[in-house]
């Protein structure tokens, strides 16, 4: 007999038994009675989890006095073992087994195999199911298979009160309630605090036996069909672009989506009588404890792979499509994933939002771009920490250390509460200085302006003051669309942003996709894959390969500026040809304005990002053509120092206040003397205290940072006094200390600015 049509058997005499008016504890002996007989096994047991310990609950072929005395902890003895580890055990002689434990009440000592597997709900075993067999023998697949899904069916009934009397209160809730650490990697620096909220819910099986095979089965093919749809059309998406851990990520899926093994077993199970969700979760859970017994970490993660998309495949065939966004948030959250893409996370109300964990992530995702503009603290490559968190948890998260803690104690609570009252100071006395200029000590006037990319992001400006938007990121538009935004669309959203701005400068930087941007409508089918995506073909590089691009962005941008002034700055910009054929399509579309009599804008003014040092070496040539230049501090440092700021093991390397860097920076600064071309920073270094103390000590008097980095940026120009901060700075470059951080934070207490 099949595995499928033993385990029938059983749940048909167990259909039959449910039926009947009788007590929990006699439904529970006639339970062991059928799985006993079935399996031609002399022994059959229950154990059942109740304060703590496993209780033998029933048993046919042991004592029956034994019933409700035997007890035995998690961990102790074979049956312990199975439940602490959630594994199947199979056994010829069971006394042979390390952890093998005798109790004298049960009478078992003339049986020698054994075997057992966990009776698991919510993921954690609630109890164990054992058969045993006078004669040495291992139990075939076949009856352990039959075991598995009837474990699994006693759990619905076990949780539904069926099998047991309201007096016997199984240990069917418990979830973790002590406080766990976990460590991760820093995506967007911040600290939050809410309550434990799933991004995709977790399903709950309410039905486990069909009363329909076929059905189920055809319900099971039809959300195989959906999620293979769902699978190929992720290809098309941004966040499944070319390049990057996406492609491997996106290639498992489709592996595991298409693989025939997976939905036979799917299908077996539907052939032993459960429901379409029950077999998804049956083969679920086998392919947990598969995963515990993995030592090798990549296929484990392919293991998860698998996992994921069983929980896919799961809220298909139910029905339970949703994410929390659609639901709504409540109350503060700290949202958990395994994995965001951008458009998900801007279906989030940002009042309620306060912080992001994932169990992937990388510093180049598209999503981790949006958070950094939406102000949202993630953390990523938090391992399993989802099995660990229960909807509701309290949860704080700091990821300016890299850290989450689920279930924090009271003082842990009072420790990063007294950290959020500082905070929340200090954010108060910034607030203060909204309506104050920027002046240093000597009277210098610093140009504090703010990144943006979203149109939400304008509103900036009013709150904290700033001089204008430096640096507009017209390429999110481009991340969170699966198909190229139409001029239209462009237009309408920069026309928008100019008018929020309410007369404030607006530098529009031309779109900066591809490399380790990549958006799947632009792919180049017959190009390699980068293997440096960010110094790959991206930004400017593509933008004027792909003309077509270019010409409907300058033409959006023209128009939306109709009658006021325009600011457009082209990123990427090696050469000065660069820049002089991005200049010439804007001014082409200018002319076809024209043309038409289009109303035009009332000025136009043109510049450059300078994040390839190769620039640097032409700026006299380019200076010329130019209104302003704006140095990404991001991109040039990790070209400079040839350390990919992606990668953490580089993370020492990437220093801002290197002397390299800094000579570099004050080269430009000087070679800028007696021009008229303006010249700011608008990388994440001008938003940091320290760096920014060093960037106006060589010179820089125009800043453009995170919203939230312009009221610090203001209290500390106002506390400099730039001729004796560009002396100091002078002697350093001449000759620098041996860890100019350290001296110029000395500096700074010496005068005393506070760097935090």
């Amino acid at each position: 007999m099949s595995a499928a049509a033993s385990a029938r058997q059983i749940l048909t005499q167990l259909h039959e038994v449910m039926a009947g008016r009788h007590h929990a504890q006699h439904k529970l002996d006639r339970v062991v009675e059928i799985i006993a007989d079935s399996l031609t096994s002399e022994v059959c047991s229950i154990y059942l989890l109740r304060e703590g310990e496993l209780e033998l609950f029933a048993t046919r072929g042991l004592n029956p006095e034994a019933v409700h005395v035997t007890r035995m902890g998690v961990g102790e003895g074979l049956t312990g073992m199975i439940a602490k580890n959630i594994e199947t055990l199979n056994l010829a002689e069971a006394k042979a087994h390390p952890d093998f434990l005798y109790r004298p009440e049960t009478g078992e000592e003339k049986f020698h195999s054994f075997a057992g597997v966990p009776i698991v709900y919510r993921e954690r075993a609630v109890g164990v199911l054992c058969v045993q067999h006078v004669e040495p023998r291992r139990y075939e697949d076949v009856e352990i298979e039959a075991l598995q899904t009837t474990a699994m069916v006693l759990s619905e009934l076990i949780a539904h009160k069926e099998l047991v009397d309201d007096q016997d209160t199984i240990d069917l809730d418990e979830v973790p309630t002590e406080c766990e650490v976990f460590e991760g990697l820093t995506l967007v620096k911040g600290l939050a605090a809410g309550r434990a909220v799933f991004h995709q819910p977790r399903v709950e099986i309410d039905q486990v036996v069909a009363e329909d095979i076929e059905a189920e089965r055809q319900r099971v093919y039809r959300a195989f069909d959906k999620m293979r749809d769902q699978i190929d059309a992720m290809g098309r998406e941004p966040e499944f672009g070319k390049g990057g851990e996406h492609v491997d990520i996106l290639e498992t899926y489709k592996m595991f989506a298409y693989d025939e093994g997976w939905s036979r077993r799917i299908n077996e199970a539907i052939d032993s009588g459960l429901t379409a969700e029950a077999a998804i979760e049956r083969v679920q859970q086998r392919t947990r404890m598969r995963m515990r017994e993995i030592d090798d970490p990549l296929l484990a993660d392919r293991m998860h792979d698998l996992e994921d998309l069983s929980n896919r495949l799961l809220r298909i065939v139910s029905g339970q499509l949703g994410t929390a966004a659609t639901q709504g948030l409540r109350r503060d959250t700290i949202l958990f994933a395994r994995n965001l893409g951008p458009a998900e996370l801007l279906e989030y109300d940002r009042r309620r939002l306060k912080g992001v964990v994932l169990e992937e992530g990388s510093l180049t995702a598209h999503v981790v771009i949006v958070a950094r503009a939406m102000g949202v603290p993630v953390l990523g490559r938090v391992a399993r920490v989802r099995s660990r968190v229960s909807q509701g948890d309290e949860v704080l998260v700091d990821a300016d250390k890299g850290v989450v803690t689920l279930r924090p104690s009271q003082q842990l609570l009072e420790a990063f509460d007294a950290r959020f009252t500082k905070s929340r100071e200090r954010a108060a006395a910034y607030a203060e200085l909204r309506e104050v200029e920027p002046f240093t000590r000597d009277g210098t006037r610093i140009t504090v302006m703010i990144n943006a990319g979203l149109r939400d992001d304008v509103s900036a400006l009013q709150l904290t003051g700033a001089d204008g938007i430096g640096l507009f990121r017209t390429e999110f538009q481009f991340l969170v669309s699966s198909t190229l935004p139409a001029r239209e669309r462009q237009m309408r959203l920069y026309r928008d942003v100019l008018d929020a701005a309410d007369g404030k400068p607006v530098i529009f930087r031309t779109v900066d996709i591809g490399g380790d941007k990549a958006v799947p409508y632009l792919d180049n089918a017959t190009a390699e894959r980068d293997e440096n995506p960010a110094m790959g073909w991206r930004a400017l590089r593509l933008s004027l390969e792909r003309e077509g691009l270019l010409k409907a962005q300058a033409r959006a941008l023209l128009e939306a500026a109709s009658g006021r002034q325009l600011s457009v700055m082209f990123p990427m910009v090696s050469e000065p040809w660069e820049f002089d054929a991005a200049k010439a399509i804007f001014e082409e579309q200018l002319d076809f304005l024209r043309e038409r009599r289009k109303v035009l804008p009332e000025a136009i003014e043109y510049g450059c990002m300078l994040e390839v040092p190769s620039l640097a070496e032409v700026l006299d040539q380019l200076l010329p053509r130019l209104s302003f230049i704006s140095i990404g501090t991001n991109d040039l440092t990790q070209f400079l120092f040839a350390a990919d700021r992606a990668n953490p093991k580089l993370a020492a390397r990437y220093d801002w206040l290197s002397p390299s860097i800094l000579r570099f920076l004050a080269r430009v600064s000087a070679n800028m003397v007696g021009s008229n071309v303006r010249i700011g920073v608008c990388g994440e270094m001008g938003g940091r205290r320290l760096e920014a103390l060093a960037l106006l000590g060589l010179g820089f008097t125009r800043l453009s940072i995170t919203p939230a980095a312009v009221g610090p940026i203001k209290e500390l120009v106002r506390k400099v006094y730039l001729p004796d901060l560009t002396s100091q700075m002078q002697r350093w470059l001449i000759s620098p200390p041996a860890d100019m951080r350290a001296a110029l934070t000395e500096w700074a207490l010496s005068n005393d600015i506070e760097i935090e």
